[in-house]
């Protein structure tokens, strides 16, 4: 899914809301941030984010995807189990949905958390720390630690931040 085809399917999910005369909230993470925000990537498989009012928005996801032969969670709620109290800020501001993206930091903090060698998490790290401007690894642990205190990073994960400083 394209940044493009992101936008076109968030209208027409607006579009569902306002037949249904319902105000929407979503906030938008992974790939599909990385996608729409910081054009890091061309396409991403789905829109990872948290949205309400769920009974309404899941109805309308589905009508989406049956219309545009997607799969029927092209728009998933998984990333909810892994999200914190963050600050977001307004991506798009839609009649009856509002698009929130979270900070960079955030999104820094959740691809560290999350790093997997064989996705783009690695590239989507590299790209928001040079949005952030940081300049090493404890920058990136301290950001990580403030939003995540309890959870502990993969001694991996710090291997791989230190060999990426070493080539940026």
């Amino acid at each position: 899914m394209t940044a493009d085809e992101i936008i076109f399917y968030l209208r027409e999910l607006n579009d569902e809301l306002a037949a249904l005369d319902v105000k929407g909230e979503i906030c938008i993470y992974g790939g599909a941030a990385m996608c729409l925000v910081f054009k890091a990537r061309p396409s991403t498989k789905d829109v990872s984010a948290i949205f309400e009012p769920v009974k309404y928005m899941r109805g309308a996801t589905a009508k989406i995807a049956e219309k545009h032969n997607l799969p029927i969670d092209w728009l998933n709620f998984g990333v909810k189990m892994f999200v914190v109290q963050h600050d977001k800020k307004i991506f798009y501001d839609l009649p009856n949905l509002k698009v929130y993206v979270p900070t960079s930091d955030y999104l820094l903090a959740m691809k560290v958390l999350a790093a997997r060698a064989d996705t783009f998490d690695l590239d989507d790290t590299i790209m928001l720390i040079k949005e952030l401007d940081l300049r090493n690894v404890a920058d990136v642990l301290e950001i990580s630690k403030s939003y995540y205190p309890g959870k502990e990073i993969k001694a991996e994960t710090t291997f791989q931040l230190e060999e990426l400083f070493e080539n940026i």
